[in-house]
């Protein structure tokens, strides 16, 4: 895998490039290298890995078609035993799974007329329905607004029933009571997004795993995106946190996820950052990529644009939970994190995009990416206004 330090393991040399097409279109006689502007991130991370925010990072910048910087820092896994980190390295995307994976799916039956998202999730979970929720919508679900809780506690339900338990999950979910009226306040809930999941499969006869799969990943050609990765990815994964003395590599971390047996709607999916980059190609073409469609243009809106408390049906844009956008991003970025140290920002009016996945929850969940993550952003968007004002 390579050498053990915390320089970059490769660096990549775009094309010489004027990145002043970000703002007011390309003149060839003009190109610089992105180097000049982004040259600041490697010293950025290497500080936060000094500082013992995270074992490792793998950071790509791009715009449209583009790759503008891609590079590799620091190390999968320091406990037990050590290894270092690649470009190709596969993370733990965490929460990134409700907007790639769960948002995405949901607006893939939308498109085709399967579910509308005024439907009331009674509609196809019908014991839901009840204890304040019954006029909850699948939209309420999308934008955090459903009234459910943001989480419930997975060790009691283990010791119930076992790991895993993903009817018992579904069923105590289904049981809660409304802590407010739907659509009437923002809250984030990693068990809405697990609700959308159990919806995709009643729609479709296919888990959320295997729908996401045979809709997404592979029509989009993302061959190193998947729930459940097998045991030949293991020594490509960057471990998360050790657990009762077991490292989790290649297992999902979150806990609630672990009682879905993996293939939940809050999270479980595992991707690397040129996986992820395709992705973002794809909502940036208006849902297409490489004459595949994935997604309407009116879909990528939706999933894309603000829709309710700052919320798109899917990605964040304007809620409490957008400072991953830095201080620079245009109003219009949408952005998520996830837990393990995992976010992507990409904005659609100049085609920049920067994912950042790090695994800060290696080896004992103490970890930070916060300042990471605002001052890489703040590096690539503030390139907009240096560009911008270069002209």
């Amino acid at each position: 895998m390579g050498r053990t330090d915390m320089k970059p393991r490769q660096t990549f040399t775009a094309i010489p490039m004027l990145l002043s097409c970000l703002v007011l279109g390309c003149q060839p006689a003009q190109r610089v290298h992105s180097e000049q502007y982004f040259s600041e991130i490697g010293p950025v991370v290497a500080e936060e890995i000094e500082k013992g925010s995270f074992p490792g990072a793998v950071v790509l910048v791009g715009r449209r078609d583009d790759i503008l910087y891609w590079e590799a820092f620091g190390r999968e896994v320091i406990e037990p035993f050590a290894e270092p980190i690649d470009r190709e390295t596969i993370f733990d995307l965490a929460s990134m799974t409700k907007p790639i994976a769960t948002a995405t799916s949901i607006l893939i039956l939308s498109d085709r007329g399967a579910i509308e998202l005024d439907d009331y999730v009674s509609e196809y979970l019908p014991a839901f329905g009840c204890n304040g929720k019954e006029m909850t919508q699948i939209k309420h679900l999308l934008t955090h607004t459903s009234g459910l809780p943001a989480y419930t506690n997975a060790n009691a339900l283990k010791e119930q029933f076992g790991s895993p338990c993903p009817d018992e999950l579904i069923e105590k979910i289904c049981g809660f009571q409304a802590a407010s009226v739907p659509g009437e306040k923002f809250r984030y809930s990693c068990l809405g997004y697990i609700t959308l999941a159990r919806i995709v499969e009643v729609v479709s006869g296919k888990d959320i795993a295997d729908f996401s799969r045979r809709n997404i990943y592979a029509p989009l050609g993302m061959k190193n995106t998947a729930y459940n990765p097998p045991d030949s990815w293991e020594q490509d994964i960057a471990a998360t946190e050790i657990v009762d003395g077991q490292l989790l590599r290649g297992t999902v971390h979150d806990p609630l996820a672990r009682l879905m047996d993996g293939k939940s709607g809050n999270a479980g999916l595992f991707s690397n950052v040129y996986d992820l980059s395709i992705y973002c190609r794809m909502l940036l073409k208006d849902g297409a990529w490489k004459h595949r469609r994935i997604l309407s243009p009116e879909a990528v809106a939706m999933l894309t644009t603000e829709q309710s408390h700052g919320r798109a049906f899917g990605f964040d844009v304007n809620s409490s939970y957008s400072w991953v956008k830095g201080d620079h991003a245009p109003e219009g970025a949408f952005c998520h994190t996830g837990y393990t140290g995992t976010s992507i920002v990409c904005d659609p009016a100049s085609g920049l995009f920067v994912i950042i996945l790090t695994n800060r929850a290696h080896p004992r969940d103490e970890g930070a990416t916060k300042p990471v993550r605002k001052r890489i952003a703040d590096i690539v968007f503030s390139s907009l206004q240096t560009s911008a004002s270069a002209q």
